[in-house]
């Protein structure tokens, strides 16, 4: 249930900054399987990797899992939560790592503003053979250009991963990508992001600690039912609802993939005590957290 972390997950391997700061890497999949090195699964990633990946695997996006098979191109961004089932040996592909640091000289904005890196995308990009050859050149000239001497090789690693991302935004066009103008979406794209910041949660971790409507207006410095009604008219559904449905995804992933305790869970997720998480969640799920665990 709980698997391991493998070797191409570790931001320790990142290079091209100081040994403080370490910003970007990039290998193939197989090179990284003949270290051998494993991590735990459920940490909090602070890192961004784009993964292209030949095999068969099961990936688990919180408390969603999505079965992977041939080529596949994939995108984790650190507010995402994820794991995933046993992987074989016969698999390979690329990936790159790199944090938010490496494209601050170069990218006006945020990588967050990307439609493939915001709160609640999954991109899974089951992949046909003309794009396979585009992202494998991608691959190839970055991990090229990073074992290289030249000056100037990480502004030509950037623009070869802006490629990557905008391939990969032709292939499945997201909807929404401008930025709304009125009133209701601005208030409901903040509430989302300061809801999204704080997760995924573990035994490091701060608690989570806006949790009701009112723990959000005031972060916002608005009246709760100005909130209320910007949330219900842009979502459809209540504030509420939303708090509440993140959180029992939030807990659902923790449950399946980590390996704190119940309590640590409750604490983690800014319930009072065990008791009241418990009620909270079999509410939502119709079963408690530990037999939610056993199934």
């Amino acid at each position: 249930m709980n698997g391991v972390m493998h070797p191409w997950e570790s931001p320790h391997f990142m290079v091209g900054g100081d040994h403080q700061s370490p910003r970007f890497n990039a290998f193939t999949i197989e090179e990284r399987l003949a270290s051998g090195i494993t991590y735990p699964t459920f940490v909090r990633r602070d890192f961004y990797k784009i993964m292209f990946f030949h095999g068969d695997a099961v990936f688990h996006f919180g408390d969603e899992s999505i079965a992977i098979s041939g080529d596949t191109l994939l995108f984790f961004h650190p507010r995402l939560p994820y794991t995933y089932g046993e992987i074989k040996t016969d698999i390979s592909g690329y990936c790159c790592v790199f944090t938010e640091a490496f494209f601050q000289e170069s990218f006006r904005g945020k990588l967050d503003d990307i439609p493939l890196f915001q709160p609640g995308a999954k991109p899974v990009f089951s992949l046909e053979a003309e794009a396979i050859k585009e992202i494998t050149t991608s691959f190839d000239k970055i991990i090229r250009e990073l074992r290289s001497e030249y000056v100037f090789k990480f502004e030509l690693i950037r623009s070869y991963i802006m490629e990557l991302i905008y391939n990969a935004m032709k292939l499945a066009p997201f909807k929404n990508t401008l930025p709304e103008t009125n009133a209701a979406a601005r208030i409901t794209a903040v509430f989302s992001e300061l809801l999204e910041r704080q997760f995924p949660v573990d035994v490091f971790s701060p608690r989570v600690l806006l949790r009701t409507p009112k723990d959000f207006a005031e972060r916002l410095a608005i009246h709760v039912n100005y909130l209320n009604r910007a949330v219900r008219k842009e979502t459809g559904k209540t504030t509420s609802e939303l708090i509440f449905d993140r959180l029992i995804s939030e807990a659902k992933g923790m449950l399946r993939h980590s390996n704190m305790n119940i309590a640590e869970i409750s604490y983690a997720l800014g319930f009072e005590d065990q008791a009241h998480f418990t009620t909270f969640f079999r509410k939502r799920t119709g079963m408690s957290p530990s037999a939610f665990r056993q199934v």
